[in-house]
């Protein structure tokens, strides 16, 4: 199987991260420089105090170099991240201890503790950094008595609650941007994958038109004709429909809704482009009788298309030519695929009717409808090449078995198609 390589479109986002991630790596270093200003003008320290507090950042900084320069994350194992963060919390200690304008490093540890730890030893984490935050916002370290514990614990608490939410927002916020970052390279996949069943298919194409070169007949050209256009154009159609939609879907549910209705879809259309090349009956029926057929295609189209369908059968069911009911089926599906792309339609219906000679298929919708002559049931200035060759088909199918194919429709009321064949019963000589 082929590699493939997928390159997601750039939001903006991508640029972001990679600049947060870039001063993520700087800022620890600048929270740990900062507050010895500050620190040498309100405290006053002694040569040798300020050296040792300056000792204590450098080493700090030396730890976190260690593991989050030095070793990126994917690199690291679980002990290595618990005794950096054991070692991170020492250095917040000493550092807190001797000036509580090291608060602004103290914050890192909140950081690195949804990074470098799981599970409850977060929140631990937290609750320990959370103390030391408290101690500096309190004034900095002095003799813990009662009172002091006490407002060095609500302090935390308060802190506490505040890192969660934003932290917890943070990272469901990055969980979102991961996903829609894996439905994006699932569908350049899919899209990949359709490349490959889209050339296929035209190999399928191919050895359908040699078969007609090969036979020599204008039937069987006629018969590959309606058969690609069946199976394949309609497929195709329906997939790049879909995954247009999954594009422009801003929900991730129905994003893989979509591209799994692509992947059925394009499936199906190769399954039965195979099954015509051998002309075989459409794998729809199968092992089920037409009514059934009908039901289970309507109800497929349905869920594709988001249009309401019902299926009625009325009359007495019964097994008939192969013929006559590959083309009722081949009408059925090309009816409601015209529903699907032009009639804008909310519902549509389907009616099988068995009478004692006819049997008739009818498809309704409560769409656009559109200008149609009197005389013939075209539609005006009806051209193959513009994309009118679907009813071209549906009529010749029919008209190939003696039938009768009428459309009425008429701007803002709905179109209905009726085909009626011979009810030729299973057996019987066409």
């Amino acid at each position: 199987m082929s590699t493939v390589t997928v390159r997601t479109p750039d939001s903006g986002f991508e640029s972001l991260e990679k600049r947060y991630e870039s001063l993520s790596r700087i800022i620890p270093y600048l929270l740990l420089a900062i507050p010895l200003v500050p620190y040498a003008l309100s405290q006053s320290p002694t040569a040798g105090a300020f050296g040792i507090t300056a000792g204590i950042a450098a080493a700090a900084g030396a730890w976190v170099t260690w593991l989050v320069v030095l070793k990126p994350e994917s690199t690291q194992r679980t002990w290595q991240k618990r005794v950096y963060y054991v070692g991170l919390l020492a250095f917040i200690a000493a550092l807190t201890i001797r000036s509580g304008w090291f608060a602004f490093f103290t914050w890192i540890g909140f950081l690195h503790a949804w990074t470098y730890l799981t599970g409850v030893w977060r929140w631990i984490g937290c609750g320990i950094v959370g103390l030391f935050i408290g101690m500096a916002q309190s004034g900095g370290f002095h003799r813990p008595t009662a009172s002091l514990v006490v407002i060095w614990v609500l302090l935390a608490s308060v802190d506490m609650v505040l890192i969660g939410v934003f932290t917890l927002l943070g990272m469901k916020t990055e969980e979102q941007n991961r996903a829609r970052k894996q439905m994006i390279a699932d569908l350049a996949v899919a899209n990949h994958r359709l490349e490959e069943m889209i050339a296929e298919n035209t190999g399928l194409q191919a050895q359908l038109l040699t078969q007609a070169r090969e036979a020599g007949a204008g039937d069987e050209r006629q018969r590959m004709a309606r058969e690609i256009h069946d199976t394949l154009a309609q497929g195709l159609t329906g997939i790049i429909t879909q995954l247009e939609a999954a594009q422009q879907t801003g929900s991730e549910g129905e994003r893989e809704r979509r591209i799994s209705n692509a992947k059925r879809l394009a499936r199906d259309s190769l399954a039965e482009a195979r099954r015509s090349v051998q002309a075989l009956r459409p794998q729809a029926l199968e092992n089920s009788r037409l009514p059934e057929a009908l039901a289970d295609e309507v109800a497929r189209w349905s869920a594709t298309s988001g249009v309401a369908g019902e299926m009625e059968t009325t009359g007495e069911a019964r097994l008939l030519h192969p013929e006559i009911e590959v083309t009722l089926l081949r009408v059925a599906q090309e009816a409601l695929a015209n529903v699907a792309k032009h009639a804008g339609a909310a519902r549509a219906g389907v009616t099988l009717s068995y009478m004692e000679d006819v049997v008739s298929l009818d498809v309704r919708d409560d769409g656009a409808g559109f200008t149609a002559t009197a005389s013939n049931g075209h539609l005006n200035g009806e051209n193959p090449a513009a994309g009118g060759f679907g009813l071209i088909a549906m009529r010749q199918r029919v008209t190939r078995l003696a039938g009768q194919l009428e459309i009425e429709s008429e701007p803002g009321a709905g179109t209905a198609v009726s085909a009626s064949l011979p009810a030729i019963p299973i057996g019987e000589a066409k």
